[in-house]
């Protein structure tokens, strides 16, 4: 795929330079959260939010912006986006936003998050700081909800909730797999996977 172009832009945060599998950003609430499909997918929706607004007016009001006092901008701005997120899952989702708890408001210091304001938003036109965060929300979310659903299955045997591999493995399944230590081994897994399949390619 030829570099520069829009379908790059929105494809490389998929695949290419997926933020946590590639880029290795975003660790804490990756392992954090991902316990479950439900928490990972819910996570992964709310950086992908925060991200696509942050970008479009990062992107929006890049040539305003002294470059002294960039940074903090960015995060205001950011912090903006998280505020209303919170807000509309604590009076939409409560009981999603009791269990992710402190990692929504923690978006605001989420390096994947202020790296693509600083490293493109703040460079780029609007379309393709559109396209780069919704590429780098959909790889973020994809990872989350696929981490996530691995562990669920493997340590209860269910996959959002509903039970995938019967009763007799809920009794006797692989609890460590939703444990942090289980976190860092799927993750490890995925990782490795993917790095193979993207030096296959090259």
């Amino acid at each position: 795929m030829k570099k520069n172009t829009p379908l790059y832009e929105f494809w490389k945060g998929i695949i290419i330079e997926n933020p946590v599998l590639v880029i290795v950003l975003g660790m804490c609430p990756t392992l954090a959260v991902t316990t479950n499909a439900q928490n990972g997918l819910a996570m992964g929706i709310a950086a992908t939010a925060v991200l696509l607004g942050s970008n479009i007016v990062i992107s929006l009001i890049r040539n305003f912006v002294p470059s002294e006092v960039r940074i903090p901008i960015f995060i205001v701005v950011i912090a903006s986006f998280v505020t209303v997120i919170q807000l509309v899952m604590n009076a939409y989702f409560l009981e999603l936003y009791k269990v992710l708890g402190l990692f929504i408001p923690l978006i605001v210091v989420n390096c994947i998050i202020l790296g693509r304001a600083e490293a493109f938003a703040s460079k780029n036109n609007i379309f393709l700081s559109f396209l780069d965060g919704l590429g780098m929300g959909i790889g973020f979310t994809l990872t989350l909800f696929i981490l996530g659903s691995l562990r669920e299955l493997l340590g209860n045997g269910t996959v959002l909730g509903i039970n995938i591999l019967g009763q007799s493995y809920q009794n006797n399944s692989m609890l460590i797999m939703i444990l942090p230590p289980g976190g860092f081994l799927m993750l490890g897994l995925m990782m490795a996977f993917v790095n193979l399949f993207t030096a296959k390619r090259k």
